[in-house]
């Protein structure tokens, strides 16, 4: 009698715990970034995660990269966006694979700030005793990049389906040289 009174417990009590199944209810309010949603159309996170994930392996294995004696100064620049939807920012893209580099790139790579966002946190941060309102702040010399990574977006619009060619490239910045480059394509579900 005492062990079924115990196995009936134990059983409404697993009964009772998987009703409010919390994990699987965040796995549907939150799916992986790196998964299709089929309720979205168009580029989604996958898209963006893959890119910037191939993107940073290509440019961190790239020979002349790695023959090099010295570490890359590098400024990261925007991506230009020549899709239909001029509305949605893509420096997502561009951005996630700023981070991978400078997590992955190491000693490789020295990721230099962009020249505006470098003065609009120094006229906001730092203290400059000589200034006055029409004049400037006076800063420390800016570290000068040697090479510039930017994007470009396109898109191939058709009356079902998108076709999009992601291209990443680096430029030197002494020469106009690019030095790098290459793409993520996808056709998406309008």
């Amino acid at each position: 009698m005492w062990k079924r009174t115990a196995a009936a417990v134990t059983t409404s009590i697993l009964i009772l715990g998987c009703s409010a199944d919390k994990p699987h209810d965040y796995g549907q309010e939150r799916p992986p970034v790196g998964e299709l949603d089929k309720r979205d159309k168009g580029l989604q996170s996958k898209d963006v995660v893959q890119a910037s994930d191939q993107m940073a392996q290509d440019l961190l294995a790239d020979r002349e990269l790695n023959a090099s004696h010295e570490r890359w100064l590098m400024v990261v620049d925007h991506i230009e966006n020549r899709t239909t939807d001029r509305g949605f920012d893509m420096d997502i893209f561009l951005e996630r694979l700023r981070v991978n580099l400078a997590k992955y790139g190491k000693g490789r790579v020295q990721l230099v700030e962009n020249k505006a966002k470098l003065r609009e946190l120094q006229s906001h941060e730092l203290d400059h005793e000589r200034d006055t309102p029409a004049a400037p702040p006076v800063a420390r010399a800016r570290m000068q990049p040697d090479f510039g990574l930017y994007g470009r977006i396109m898109e191939l619009p058709n009356r079902g389906t998108s076709y999009y060619l992601c291209e990443f490239t680096v430029t030197d910045m002494r020469t106009g040289a690019q030095v790098w480059t290459n793409a993520y394509e996808v056709k998406v579900a309008r």
